[in-house]
């Protein structure tokens, strides 16, 4: 039980740093990160076995559908909500 609360507590952690980051951060931050990201991920699937792509590119385009969808959504309601 201890253990698993040290764990929370380092995920809580984890999560308040982000949202302080995400704070301080401006959109050359974000995209900066995206590349980021992306250059690991392309170094990655470089070490996958051929017969294995076909897996993770199913995995990777699922994941790639949670995500960009409900950015995409929250994009078009601050696009289109009115400004005061």
């Amino acid at each position: 039980m201890k253990r698993r609360s040290i764990l929370m507590k380092a995920i809580d952690t984890l999560l308040d740093l982000g949202d302080r980051y995400a704070e301080k951060s401006t959109w050359k931050d974000f995209a900066l990160t995206k590349f980021c990201l992306f250059s690991m991920g392309v170094a990655a699937g470089m070490y996958i076995p051929r017969e294995h792509r076909a897996k993770a590119l199913c995995g990777c385009a699922a994941v790639f559908a949670a995500t960009y969808i409900p950015l995409m959504a929250k994009l078009y309601r601050i696009a289109t909500e009115n400004r005061e």
